[in-house]
Formats: C-alpha cells, structure tokens, sequence
C-alpha cells in the first residue's frame, strides 16, 4: 500500500491515502486551484529517514525514474499527477507535493 500525505488546508489539497497491489499503476494528485505553482516538486519519505526529491516540473509531463513513472502539470500550473507505473512494496512511502520557486 501507498500512503500520500500533504498539510491539507484551503489552498493545498493532496490525495490523502492511496492503495494499490504490487505492478499496479497508482496516481497521486495535487491540487491548488488559488495559486499558479512556478514550479511543482513531489517528495517521498521513508520511514525514519528525510524526504527525497521525485521529480520537478513546471508544465506538461515528464518521465520520473525512480519511481517509474511520469509527473504531469496542468498548462495554468494548478494542480498536478504523479503516476507510479509498476510500484512495489519497496515504494510505499509518505509522498508530497511542494510548490516553489
């Protein structure tokens, strides 16, 4: 299982809890329709350990490596997809998504 995690307030709202079997695609979401992200960054953290970058994007996809997958960003920068294409057990963790510069 999966589990995503993210400070759910007005203006950030991210998928609270995902689940899926092994080598079945997942998608997490982000959304934040008060603000136009610069740019979008999703995290994982595993237990006991920091949280490590995913993946970066401004808009449109792109292919994420490790886990494989892809992040997409909307085209107005307001919300946005991280697939996991095949995850595994190795790959539960508490994901995030981060708005920046």
């Amino acid at each position: 299982f999966f589990p995503g995690v993210a400070a759910d307030t007005d203006r950030v709202q991210q998928t609270p809890w995902a689940e899926t079997t092994e080598g079945t695609g997942l998608n997490l979401t982000c959304s934040h329709p008060e603000i136009a992200a610069d740019s979008t960054h999703w995290y994982r953290q595993f237990p006991g350990r920091a949280p490590q970058l995913v993946a970066t994007a401004v808009r449109g996809t792109k292919p994420v490596l490790e886990p494989e997958g892809s992040l997409t960003v909307s085209a107005d920068r307001r919300w946005s997809s991280l697939t996991l294409r095949r995850p595994w057990r190795g790959d539960a963790a508490v994901y995030y998504c981060a708005l920046g510069p």
